[in-house]
């Protein structure tokens, strides 16, 4: 059997990423929609129709406008925006968070794909939160550093631009998101059942992808210990095939392209 896919932004870097990685796929069939008409709302409502599978790869608005333009009750959504993210009709396309997560993400025809650093937070903060490690009410600071690929075409060309001068502003980690309002950050709050949004400070770097996410515990505060929160997530992801959970102090591999860190104070 092979599905029909419509990736809907197929131009921009997520677009591109994902046809890629389809490319080789001998039981998908990649619906073209020539280039002329990409930005035609009913040749691409044609396109969306036809799809088993339509990746939405569009800013907020154009991916909101995609999915109104679904007339059938078999074309599945992935929409890799941030429209629906915390939208309680979609599924939140995070399936490494539970069992239950996972069969829903199989059943949807709904799926919101997670932000990146949202899934790093996520990946540690929703199972202390869940399985009572940490209070929903606790004050969560959270920082990340990742590569410019994350920031789209322009960053990607800022970065790489054989007109950059030797000297660059943009040589050394450049924090960003001062204003503590980052788009990730509602996603952020709801999955992992914190009733605070956390404080968050990205910084973007001189490579092209990878990342870390990093939160910071006062372990007094939270009346645990780094030996109990440890623990804790290693037996929450035991059974997890994409996750893998260090042990404390252990040092992280060299060569991990992207890598969730949780450090503690007392």
């Amino acid at each position: 059997m092979s599905y029909k896919i419509f990736i809907d932004g197929k131009e921009g870097t997520t677009g591109l990423r994902i046809a890629d990685r389809f490319k080789d796929r001998s039981d998908i069939e990649i619906l073209e929609i020539p280039e002329e008409k990409r930005k035609d709302t009913e040749e691409r409502k044609k396109y969306i129709n036809a799809s088993d599978y339509t990746f939405l790869c569009l800013p907020d608005a154009a991916a909101v406008e995609a999915v109104s333009l679904v007339e059938n009750d078999h074309t599945k959504i992935i929409d890799a925006s941030t429209a629906h993210r915390t939208n309680p009709d979609w599924v939140y396309g995070l399936p490494e968070l539970s069992k239950e997560q996972r069969s829903a993400v199989a059943a949807s025809k709904r799926t919101a794909v997670p932000g990146c650093y949202a899934s790093g937070f996520n990946c540690l903060m929703y199972p202390m939160v869940r399985s009572g490690m940490l209070a929903p009410y606790h004050p969560v600071i959270c920082h990340a550093i990742s590569g410019y690929s994350g920031g789209g075409k322009k960053m990607i060309a800022e970065y790489e631009s054989a007109d950059r001068p030797a000297h660059s502003k943009i040589d050394a980690p450049k924090s960003y998101g001062l204003t503590l309002a980052h788009k990730h950050l509602p996603e952020m709050q709801k999955i992992s059942g914190l009733a605070r949004t956390p404080a968050f400070v990205p910084v973007v770097c001189d490579y092209y992808s990878g990342m870390q996410v990093l939160v910071p515990l006062d372990l007094r505060l939270a009346g645990t210990s780094a030996e109990a929160v440890a623990a804790g997530i290693a037996e929450y992801y035991k059974e997890g095939a994409t996750v893998s959970v260090h042990a404390l102090n252990e040092a992280l591999p060299e060569n991990g392209l992207y890598s969730n860190a949780l450090s503690g104070s007392d």
